[in-house]
């Protein structure tokens, strides 16, 4: 078997992930920054592995994303890329990479691509960056957009709330989102809003849509490989499902190492040459 409940060993392509929504096939969808974890996400059978910008959270202890550049990016994807033989690799795109000028985010795009080996990028934003999206694609990128919470903007909207509640937001959101399909993107991720409105975008748009904090009737889901494996303390939104407690797991483990090393019971005359 290819993984966890999953028999299919072809690599994961944008094309695939087109199958599995017109099959109506979930998609599911994890985060990773480093080798080790990316290797044990991919044994698992996931079929898309996000090197997210929240690497400057939950690697860095940063507050935000705004600080990860470019090159922090491209060591995370690289270290991925190199564990991955079958999930769709996504990399995001830091803040600042893009948004100047469509010249100044190709450039930046290609140099991600050739240096990580990533499969994919994914874009924060709708019409403001339309014309960085449309010549990245048309460079041969596949793109993936991002609506709703968008955290590089956070010092924008001064909050990390639910986005898209209101009636003139919604429509932006589902206007961006017709955007970002027309303009060629492979998916979008929408972050943080309302169900409802959600689903909506689904229904309406052919390509498929990976969901956080979107409910259940989009295409797909994905968290932060941290959060839902329960290594980050304090962190719990409500869209926020924790599958292990490996905090508690790995204080313990810990405690217990510290303890046979005090006690002089590890190594034993079995663990040493």
């Amino acid at each position: 078997m290819a993984g966890y409940l999953v028999e299919d060993s072809r690599k994961v392509t944008t094309l695939r992930l087109q199958e599995m929504k017109n099959k109506g096939e979930k998609i599911a969808m994890l985060t990773a920054y480093d080798y080790t974890m990316a290797g044990i996400l991919d044994e698992a059978g996931l079929d898309a592995i996000l090197i997210g910008d929240s690497a400057a959270n939950v690697m860095a202890g940063y507050t935000t994303t705004v600080p990860m550049t470019i090159d922090r990016m491209i060591y995370h994807a690289s270290s991925v890329v190199r564990a991955v033989k079958r999930a769709l690799v996504v990399c995001d795109m830091p803040f600042g990479t893009y948004q100047v000028n469509p010249t100044e985010g190709v450039k930046n795009a290609i140099r991600i691509m050739q240096e990580s080996g990533c499969d994919a990028l994914k874009l924060e934003g709708g019409v403001e960056i339309i014309d960085s999206v449309k010549k990245i694609i048309e460079a041969g990128i596949p793109v993936m957009g991002h609506l709703g919470l968008t955290p590089q903007s956070i010092n924008k909207f001064g909050t990390f709330g639910v986005r898209g509640k209101d009636e003139a937001e919604a429509q932006k959101l589902l206007s961006d989102a017709r955007l970002l399909e027309e303009a060629g993107c492979f998916g979008i991720t929408l972050e943080k809003i309302p169900a409802q409105l959600a689903a909506e975008v689904s229904r309406e748009l052919r390509i498929p849509i990976i969901g956080i904090g979107a409910g259940s009737e989009v295409d797909g889901q994905v968290l932060v490989v941290q959060d839902m494996l329960g290594m980050t303390k304090g962190f719990n939104p409500k869209f926020l499902r924790k599958y292990e407690n490996l905090h508690t797991r790995i204080v313990e483990g810990v405690g217990s190492y510290i303890s046979d090393v005090k006690q002089v019971t590890f190594p034993n005359k079995d663990e040493q040459y």
